[in-house]
């Protein structure tokens, strides 16, 4: 186990996972500013909702097959891995000579992010224990906050000063960084034999596609294919996600409380932005964003110190669902760019509570075999969430923001009665 002073390598291998994690997570959001440049050019916007959704499904599908994939090969073979396929994936998206391309340039993208994620968590999991990791989750939760609230002002920046296909090729360079950091990266080696779950893998890929689609279609074959999923799993010799985490009590709830706060925390982040520049341009409305993505960074940071100090992590999901009650009940009562950037402020400090907690508290209980499955179940229930966020409150928004945040309510409401029954398992030593 590294103690709380690492080496010199484990520190550069430190930098390797928190920037792995930080280009994933842009590239979720940095599109959205790019896409009107992206129609120009390629004469139309049919399958432009494709560039982001190809990306957050293929991730969210791919997540459970690394987790397990890292359980039996090892995790940094696998880290290093992902890492390769989501920089392929974003030469690809670079060099795109057409929509098709660039679309399945983002799915081996997102495959590759979906990697990275899982990864990442299950490695700070293997080189901490829960009470000395949660000062290293908080920098994750640092970098994955940052890097999805700066997403679209980023975006918008290259965009405009060296054209779309930069959003995409700075990525190679930065990652090519965290390749060479990641060498260092020291994690036990393993490689066992095992059956590898094809028909898990198949129609857990198919229930998520079915229900980030949200058509009634889509969501009819999503429930059947979850339906089959519970069957298969419960016979396979090594199940992609196994069933019997559940019976964790602390798994079960922090993968409803990690789909809902991907739902109101992310899913949200494009309408927020819709909001702050609508009387404003581009480059004015990324810097209105600044507050609420410094209170989220601050809000995490503290909430894992105080984590590692105490070893108590219950009252961070709770307050965090309250607190963001408290801000979405502002922004629907509350004028005025002041009191707007106030409530943002409260939001961003809600979002940043609930980053890595549960990641720390599940990888708490979680027998060291099933860290990559427990990791990959979180990341996937985030992501989950956060596909079907922007998709859902686009029906709201047909009532403009305001529909937004009126529908974000009950979403919030239901996580802060989550969040109560979350037991409370001391953090290991």
């Amino acid at each position: 186990m590294i103690t709380l002073a690492p080496s010199r390598a484990q520190k550069t291998a430190l930098t390797g996972l928190f920037l792995s994690v930080f280009l994933a997570m842009l590239d979720a959001q940095v599109v959205a500013t790019a896409l009107p440049r992206i129609a120009g050019e390629f004469g139309g916007t049919g399958a432009y909702a494709w560039v982001t959704t190809a990306y957050l499904l293929a991730g969210s599908v791919s997540a459970p097959l690394y987790g397990k994939l890292g359980d039996v090969f090892g995790r940094k073979r696998v880290l290093l891995g992902a890492l390769a396929l989501f920089l392929l994936g974003s030469l690809a998206c670079g060099l795109a000579p057409s929509a098709t391309t660039l679309i399945a340039g983002r799915v081996l993208q997102g495959a590759g992010s979906g990697g990275l994620f899982v990864s990442v968590g299950a490695s700070l999991g293997e080189m901490f224990t829960p009470r000395e990791g949660a000062k290293y989750f908080g920098w994750f939760s640092i970098c994955f906050a940052v890097s999805s609230l700066a997403g679209p002002v980023v975006g918008g920046l290259l965009t405009g000063v060296a054209g779309w296909r930069s959003i995409f090729l700075v990525n190679l360079p930065l990652g090519l960084a965290a390749l060479g950091c990641l060498r260092s990266l020291d994690l036990p080696k393993r490689q066992r034999e095992a059956p590898f779950d094809f028909a898990g893998v198949v129609l857990l890929g198919v229930a998520i596609t079915g229900f980030t689609l949200l058509t009634p279609w889509s969501a009819a074959l999503g429930a059947a294919s979850a339906v089959a999923f519970v069957f298969v799993e419960r016979k396979a010799d090594a199940p992609v996600l196994p069933l019997r985490l559940f019976r964790d009590r602390t798994f079960s709830v922090s993968v409803v409380l990690s789909v809902l706060a991907g739902f109101a925390f992310l899913g949200s982040v494009n309408y927020i932005a819709v909001l702050l520049q609508a009387d404003a341009g581009p480059a004015e409305g990324g810097l209105r964003l600044v507050p609420m993505t410094l209170a989220v960074a601050a809000a995490s940071l503290v909430t894992n110190k105080v984590i590692a100090r105490t070893g108590a992590y219950r009252w961070a999901p709770r307050l965090s669902m309250a607190l963001g009650l408290l801000a979405v009940l502002g922004l629907l009562t509350l004028h005025g760019l002041p009191a707007v950037l106030g409530c943002l402020v409260v939001f961003g400090v809600a979002a940043g509570l609930n980053m890595q907690v549960l990641a720390i508290a599940t990888q708490n209980t979680a027998p060291p075999a099933d860290r990559g499955a427990v990791a990959a179940g979180v990341n996937l229930a985030r992501a989950l969430g956060s596909a079907l966020g922007p998709v859902a409150l686009g029906v709201a928004y047909r009532a403009g923001t305001h529909g937004v945040f009126l529908a974000l309510l009950p979403v919030l409401a239901l996580g802060l009665v989550t969040a109560l029954v979350l037991p409370h398992v001391p953090l290991n030593r």
